[in-house]
């Protein structure tokens, strides 16, 4: 079982680690290099799942074809043989999970988009009767498919929790003009992959996008519609009223949910059965997608 839980590369200048991924400065490009590390809850849990992090590359490069009629985005490429030289000695470890990125300036708000109500969202609809102060149709049961997408911004954490904000808030954040073109092209990208998806048998219920500024222009930034940052259903299975079976990792979620554990690190070790699962979830939803 191949792993890679963190990435080290002596030639390369490493910027950052988040929950997911390392970030490697290459003068004016950026090297991003997707792990098997998983986060849940906002916590870096111990042992990685097999195969994510080359997924949620090749979703990803999917999607910013798919979508770059909506808007530009910053993906170069994902052939390390394209890349600068200094990375070919370290194909082994890059192909197949790493990116070469424009250096985009990052607008410091998640853009969530949710097209049906399940999870944090059900949460607060049956307290308050609206999702993130949205307020919503009575009656709505879990999983009911909403009137139109909402769009509900949180804060951008490296590390620890992402808490939900009002476009008020965003718009105090990254400036009123940034955050309308945000709230826009996060929901025409939803609708227009919502659609493309459904064609494949996979309900998209939420995602969430992250945008930059290159060149003075908004563009799509980091991942897009990976199960890391989306959650899918079978279209086939799909039943109103209760928890859905979900394509990405909601099973780990589920798992943890049943521990007497705090939700702090560090994060239980996952067994094995909910490991394999996970793995064998993320490959699902990119084959289907990706056929």
């Amino acid at each position: 079982m191949n792993i890679v839980m963190q990435t080290e590369f002596p030639d390369l200048k490493l910027v950052g680690r988040g929950k997911v991924r390392d970030i490697y400065d290459l003068d004016d490009k950026l090297l991003i290099v997707s792990t098997d590390r998983l986060s849940a809850f906002d916590v870096i849990l111990p042992e990685g799942i097999e195969g994510k992090g080359k997924v949620l590359t090749e979703l990803s490069k999917f999607w910013f074809d798919k979508t770059s009629h909506i808007i530009d985005n910053h993906l170069i490429t994902t052939d390390v043989s394209k890349m600068p030289e200094v990375c070919h000695k370290y194909k082994d470890v890059l192909e197949g999970r790493s990116m070469l990125v424009k250096k985009a300036k990052p607008l410091l708000a998640e853009c969530v988009v949710r097209g049906y109500i399940t999870g944090s969202g059900m949460k607060d609809y049956l307290q308050t009767g609206s999702v993130c102060g949205i307020k919503l149709p009575a009656g709505l049961k879990e999983a009911d498919k909403l009137p139109e997408p909402i769009f509900t911004p949180s804060t951008k954490a490296d590390v620890g929790h992402d808490e939900s904000i009002s476009f008020e808030k965003m718009c105090e954040i990254v400036g009123t003009d940034y955050a309308n073109q945000m709230k826009d092209y996060t929901i025409a990208i939803y609708k227009f992959a919502s659609e493309l998806a459904l064609t494949k048998g996979i309900i998209i219920a939420d995602t969430k996008l992250e945008f930059g500024l290159f060149d003075g222009k908004v563009i799509l930034i980091d991942e897009v519609l990976t199960p890391d940052s989306s959650r899918f259903w079978f279209a086939d299975k799909y039943t109103p009223g209760k928890v859905q079976d979900s394509m990405d990792k909601q099973i780990v979620r589920n798992y943890l949910e049943t521990l007497d554990w705090n939700k702090q690190a560090p994060g239980p070790v996952l067994p094995k059965n909910i490991s394999d699962e996970t793995s064998k979830r993320y490959r699902e939803i990119a084959d289907l997608l990706i056929k």
